[in-house]
C-alpha cells in the first residue's frame, strides 16, 4: 500500500502544481540569499584575518557559496518542471529524468545539513583562531615599523572602537605586555630606564591601555592611564568606580559576532531543506496514475512512498546487499583468473 496516498482531481493537480512552482521559486531566492551570506561572510573572516593570526578557516564561506548556486540551479529546474507538468507534450520530455532528479534533490538536501551542522561546530573554531591571534595582535600592537606588522595598531584600535571592548579577555591584557614601542621611550629619564630595568624581561609595563579602549559615553574623561593608581586622579578608586573604559573583552564580542551570524546562516539552511520535493514526488504520481490519461479531467493518486515506510526501507537494504554480493562474486572471479593465469605463465 502506498505511503501517505492522496486523492486528486484537475483542480487540486493544478494548484498543487503552481503551489510547488512557487515553492521552487522561492528556493531559488533563498539560493540567492545563501550565496550572498557566503561571500558576506568570506568578507568579514578576510577583513579581521589579522585579529585570527590569519589561520582563519575558509571552509563554511566557501561551502556557503557552493550550495547557494546549487540551489539556485537545482530549484530553477524543478520549477520548470512544475510549470511544464499540465501540458502533457511539455511534461513528456522530463518524465525519464524526474527519478534522478528527486535522488539528486535527497542528496542536495543531505549536503545543506552537513553544512547547516558545520555553520554550528566550526564555532569552536572560530573561538579558538581568535583567543591566539588577538593575544598575538596585542603582543605585535606596537610594532608600527616592523614589516608584516604595520597595520596591526590601526586594525586592533578599529576592532575595539568598532566592538566597544578592550584586551583579549579584558583591559589587563594590556598590563601584561609592552605596546608603546622603544622608539617613542625616553631612555634618558630615569623613571623609564627604571621601569624597564625593573621587568626581568627588559619591558616596559604599565596600568595603562590604548586610546581606543574609551567609552565616548562616559561623563568623566577617559582614564587611561594609571588605572590601578588611585592617587593619581581626584576623587578616584578602581576598585569601587565604574571604569570609563570598555571592560568587555574583543575575544568575547567577535566571537558574538560570528556565531551569532553562523547561527543565522544555519537556521536559514536548515530551512532550505526541500519540503517541495515532496509536493513534486505527489505532483509526478498523481500525473503517472490519472484513470484516463487522454482526459485531463480524470481523477488520479499521488503518494510519497509507492509502498511503505518498512517495505522500502527493506527494499533500499535487499539492493544494497545484493550489490555487496555483486561486488564480492566480482572480486573472486578477478582474483581466479589472476591466480589461474599466474599458473599458465608457469
Amino acid at each position: 500500500m502506498p505511503f501517505m496516498p492522496v486523492k486528486f482531481t484537475l483542480q487540486k493537480r493544478v494548484k498543487l502544481a503552481q503551489g510547488v512552482w512557487m515553492l521552487y521559486w522561492l528556493s531559488v531566492i533563498v539560493g540567492i540569499v545563501i550565496f550572498s551570506l557566503g561571500i558576506f561572510f568570506k568578507i568579514e573572516l578576510r577583513k579581521r584575518s589579522e585579529m585570527m593570526d590569519n589561520n582563519e578557516s575558509h571552509l563554511v564561506p566557501n561551502l556557503l557559496m557552493l550550495v547557494g548556486v546549487l540551489a539556485c540551479g537545482i530549484n530553477a529546474f524543478g520549477g520548470k518542471v512544475c510549470h511544464d507538468s499540465l501540458d502533457p507534450n511539455k511534461f513528456s520530455k522530463w518524465k525519464p529524468m524526474l527519478k534522478m532528479f528527486l535522488l539528486l534533490c535527497c542528496g542536495f538536501n543531505v549536503l545543506l545539513l552537513l553544512v547547516a551542522l558545520l555553520c554550528f561546530l566550526m564555532q569552536f573554531a572560530v573561538y579558538l583562531t581568535l583567543a591566539e591571534g588577538l593575544k598575538n595582535g596585542i603582543k605585535f600592537y606596537k610594532d608600527t615599523d616592523t614589516p608584516g606588522r604595520c597595520f596591526m595598531k590601526r586594525t586592533l584600535d578599529m576592532t575595539q572602537i568598532e566592538f566597544r571592548c578592550c584586551g583579549n579577555n579584558n583591559f589587563r591584557d594590556w598590563f601584561e605586555v609592552q605596546w608603546i614601542s622603544n622608539r617613542y621611550l625616553d631612555m634618558s629619564n630615569d623613571v623609564v630606564k627604571d621601569r624597564v630595568l625593573s621587568n626581568v624581561e627588559g619591558k616596559y609595563l604599565m596600568d595603562s591601555v590604548p586610546f581606543s579602549c574609551c567609552n565616548p559615553g562616559s561623563p568623566r574623561p577617559c582614564i587611561q592611564h594609571h588605572l590601578t593608581n588611585n592617587s593619581a586622579h581626584y576623587d578616584y578608586d578602581h576598585r569601587t568606580e565604574e571604569l570609563n573604559i570598555w571592560v568587555r573583552g574583543c575575544r568575547e564580542a567577535l566571537f558574538s559576532y560570528y556565531s551569532s551570524m553562523m547561527n543565522s546562516i544555519g537556521a536559514l539552511v536548515i530551512l532550505t531543506i526541500s519540503v517541495d520535493m515532496a509536493g513534486l514526488k505527489y505532483l509526478c504520481t498523481a500525473l503517472e496514475t490519472m484513470t484516463d490519461p487522454e482526459n485531463p479531467e480524470s481523477e488520479s493518486e499521488g503518494w510519497l512512498l509507492e509502498k511503505g515506510v518498512k517495505e522500502t526501507l527493506a527494499d533500499v537494504l535487499s539492493k544494497v546487499k545484493m550489490m555487496g554480493k555483486t561486488n564480492q562474486v566480482e572480486e573472486g572471479q578477478y582474483v581466479q583468473s589472476v591466480v589461474t593465469q599466474v599458473f599458465t605463465d608457469m
